[in-house]
């Protein structure tokens, strides 16, 4: 019998990871998510809490990009707007 090692988000119980560092940054996409959501929920109360939640994680995803944009590259959210395409086998 085989054993395998894996590993659970805390803020995401259903997923499961191979990776403690993957795992780990699950958890800490989450977190931020939340956080994005809490304040935009603030800022705009008419957001539902699902828009708020997809939107929160849409923007912990791509935080990167956001991170750029924010320090005066705006030009940046044109990666999200029109992704490269992927090439197709």
């Amino acid at each position: 019998m085989a054993v395998e090692v894996v590993y659970r988000s805390s803020r995401d119980l259903e997923r499961l990871f191979m990776d403690k560092a993957e795992a780990d940054r699950h958890d800490k996409m989450l977190e931020l998510a939340e956080l994005v959501t809490q304040v935009l929920q603030k800022a705009v109360p008419s957001l539902t809490e699902q828009q708020g939640e997809e939107i929160g994680i849409y923007m912990a995803k791509n935080r990167e990009v956001f991170a750029k944009a924010f320090k005066s590259q705006p030009d940046a959210l044109n990666e999200l707007i029109n992704p490269a395409e992927e090439p197709t086998d």
